[in-house]
């Protein structure tokens, strides 16, 4: 692993807030960014064979222009990736960062970024994509399957970017939540941010003993920690507390269950990534 950050950008409103997060990380990490836009296989493939049951030449001519412009859309694809790295190139290095690379893939986003996380520190992407559904604030597609698929904390940008002075860690005891406590510890990238860290439910012994331990580890790396006992639903009580704070991000496990529990039950972590208007780093 090398001290990059992989930031995904796909030519959204939300591509801005990626870059502008991605140079401030990289600013407080001493990090270089790179930068990856995958176009989607289905995007630039035929939709189907408009031909039908034309006799045999006429078939054949209107094959001929349907290939020639299947390349003509292929040829468009690559323009409008290499517009839209240049285009990010231009808002982190404007920033004082450096770019160490851009790459335009094609096919499955999850495929594309599993190529080259390793050498990523960190991965970045906005909360929605182009096809953004607004109305409804619905999750890009590709996020629940690049946060369950990825081997690296997964930055969620929010829609605009302004500079953070504080972390909410979302504290539940379990295993993901003492990685993230470890991560947060040892992470420049929360150097001078105020720490709170909050568990959502019944106060116990064991809680308070969970908390007294995270704190210890957090303040140990130099932070300035404040711990919280909130009783209700973990994304109702998180979410009023993000728009109390200001300038914050959430930092929280992710997917502690499979997709069919999830389906079931609901997932906390996707009910965040929705309303939350706050940037939110999830690990696994």
């Amino acid at each position: 692993m090398t001290n990059t950050i992989l930031a995904l950008v796909d030519g959204s409103v939300y591509s801005k807030s990626v870059c502008d997060h991605a140079a401030w990380a990289a600013d407080r990490m001493d990090a270089e960014v790179e930068l990856m836009h995958v176009i989607d296989r289905l995007a630039n493939e035929s939709n189907s064979d408009l031909s039908g049951s034309i006799a045999l030449g006429a078939r054949t001519a209107l094959l001929d222009k349907l290939s020639a412009l299947d390349e003509q859309r292929s040829k468009l694809l690559q323009q409008k990736g290499r517009a839209i790295l240049d285009d990010a190139r231009e808002v982190i290095e404007t920033a004082g960062r450096t770019v160490a690379s851009a790459h335009l893939r094609q096919g499955e986003l999850v495929e594309a970024v599993h190529a080259l996380e390793n050498r990523a520190a960190m991965i970045m992407i906005g909360k929605r994509g182009e096809e953004a559904d607004f109305a409804s604030l619905k999750l890009g597609s590709h996020v629940e399957g690049l946060v369950r698929a990825s081997h690296r904390p997964v930055f969620v940008a929010s829609r605009a970017f302004k500079p953070l002075d504080r972390a909410i860690i979302a504290y539940d005891g379990g295993a993901s939540s003492q990685r993230v406590v470890d991560h947060v510890a040892r992470n420049p990238m929360f150097s001078g941010l105020k720490i709170e860290v909050i568990f959502v439910g019944q106060r116990t012994r064991e809680t308070e003993r969970g908390l007294e331990d995270a704190s210890a580890i957090l303040t140990g790396g130099g932070l300035d920690v404040e711990t919280r006992i909130l009783s209700g639903q973990p994304e109702e009580v998180l979410g009023k507390r993000v728009e109390e704070a200001g300038s914050c991000m959430v930092v929280m496990g992710a997917y502690g269950h499979s997709r069919i529990r999830s389906f079931v039950i609901g997932s906390t972590t996707s009910e965040m990534l929705r309303s939350c208007k706050a940037p939110v780093l999830l690990m696994r």
